[in-house]
């Protein structure tokens, strides 16, 4: 289920989970502010193919690792000891700035227009959201917000910053090309892993969402 590369950014590390965004050009634009930040991983939710739109190449330098539910997603994480934090305008959610992060961290970012779900909601550990100062706007566009928690996290986390060369930051050579652009293929081993976690699931009885079933937004994508 992966693709791309990534460095090991020291204790902590950072992930993306793409679920639920409507806005077509908005995955590739996020995936340009992972790369800049030192996100490890982004988590596809649904469907496997994504759109690259604003990526500006960020998508060669970065794994993407795809579950079919938000259920599976969640194991998938915990059992990297990984907390899910949601960003969303709660009650009880903390001021990012205030940096109350502990650990390796997912963030999960609500839809443009509606917010968290209820489902996206339950599988997060905590929230935090971004204080505005000026009064014209409810709220930030997806990609800017995800790019300010971002750097928030890799600030608190002690991440490395980029070399820089002139007025830019040096971009490394792409991982490795892929048999096919802006999928997230499968191997054996990560068949396996789905299986195992989708049958733990089942035992528990947990719901998992068919994704040729799902009226997940976020396929509107991929048309």
């Amino acid at each position: 289920m992966e693709n791309g590369g990534g460095k090991k950014k020291g204790k902590y590390e950072s992930y993306v989970i793409v679920h639920n965004i409507a806005k077509r050009h908005n995955v590739g634009t996020l995936a340009r502010s992972a790369t800049a930040f030192g996100v490890s991983e982004i988590i596809l939710v649904g469907r496997r193919d994504f759109n690259a739109f604003g990526s500006h190449g960020s998508t060669s330098h970065i794994r993407f690792r795809h579950f079919h539910s938000l259920d599976l997603a969640r194991a998938f994480l915990k059992e990297m000891d990984c907390d899910i934090c949601g960003v969303e305008i709660k009650d009880g959610a903390m001021a990012v700035g205030d940096h109350p992060f502990r650990k390796s961290t997912a963030f999960l970012l609500g839809n443009e227009g509606t917010g968290l779900s209820i489902k996206e909601t339950e599988i997060c550990d905590y929230f935090v959201y971004i204080p505005q100062y000026g009064d014209g706007t409810a709220s930030l566009n997806v990609t800017v917000a995800a790019s300010i928690v971002l750097h928030h996290y890799g600030v608190w986390a002690g991440f490395s910053e980029g070399n820089r060369e002139g007025n830019k930051f040096v971009v490394a050579e792409k991982q490795e090309k892929h048999n096919r652009r802006n999928y997230c293929s499968e191997t054996p081993e990560s068949i396996a892993e789905e299986r195992r976690l989708r049958k733990e699931d089942a035992a528990n009885d947990l719901f998992i969402e068919d994704a040729a079933l799902s009226d997940n937004p976020l396929d509107a994508l991929f048309e």
